[in-house]
């Protein structure tokens, strides 16, 4: 091959506001490799140190920028990939380096300008290093999804424990009423118990007095007998 020879990458259909899991991906890849390719991206993956954060950055903000074209919320987004809310607004409100060159190059889709030359000679990225950037992209949705399903679980477990709690507070609820009852009938049987006391003693004085009476008045029929 001659050093003349390249290679044109057509992104003419790739769809601004994607419809569904299929376009979103079509989106994010031609953001990924529209910024990957430019000239001041390609100077900084040439760079070991930086590829691995600059990759994994790029295809945060693109798969960001892909999702939220599509029309779903920032809230979404974040638990989908596995990042703060914040991070995903600072994505597109193109605080980062990042979202700030993945913003240019769907403005450079939108206005079809985003023209893609791969040259076999000069500054490009090797085809063992594109396979490394695939599978590293790869890598991330699956830890995305890992993380998901994690928080999935999680939340179906805080929903769980939050119907034991709701559960629990009904019975503790329960028992509360039950022991006022309780508590309202010991107070009113020791309140029956405190009357027939003192009725009881009402009696026992009542019997002493009339025993007392009667042994007048055996003595006074005795006396009267003599």
């Amino acid at each position: 091959m001659s050093g003349t020879e390249q290679i044109i990458i057509d992104l003419s259909n790739v769809p601004l506001k994607p419809i569904g899991k299929k376009e979103i991906q079509q989106l994010e890849m031609a953001l990924i490799i529209g910024t990957l390719y430019r000239p001041e991206v390609l100077e900084l993956i040439r760079d070991p140190v930086e590829r691995a954060t600059w990759i994994d950055s790029l295809a945060v903000a693109a798969a960001v920028f892909a999702r939220y074209k599509a029309g779903i919320p920032v809230s979404e987004i974040a638990e989908e990939l596995g990042r703060s809310e914040v991070t995903i607004r600072s994505h597109l409100n193109q605080k980062t380096k990042a979202g700030k060159l993945v913003a240019e190059t769907y403005d450079k889709l939108k206005r079809g300008e985003l023209k893609i030359i791969v040259p076999f000679a000069g500054i490009q990225i090797p085809v063992s290093e594109v396979e490394n950037m695939r599978a590293e992209l790869e890598r991330l949705r699956e830890e995305q999804k890992t993380f998901k399903e994690q928080v999935r679980v999680l939340q179906e477990e805080l929903e769980k424990k939050n119907r034991e709690l709701e559960s629990l507070q009904v019975e503790l609820k329960k028992k509360d009423e039950e022991l006022q009852v309780i508590t309202s009938q010991l107070a009113s049987k020791k309140e029956e118990s405190e009357k027939l006391r003192s009725k009881l003693n009402e009696l026992v004085e009542q019997v002493k007095y009339i025993k007392q009476l009667a042994h007048e008045i055996v003595n006074i029929t005795n006396k009267l007998l003599e």
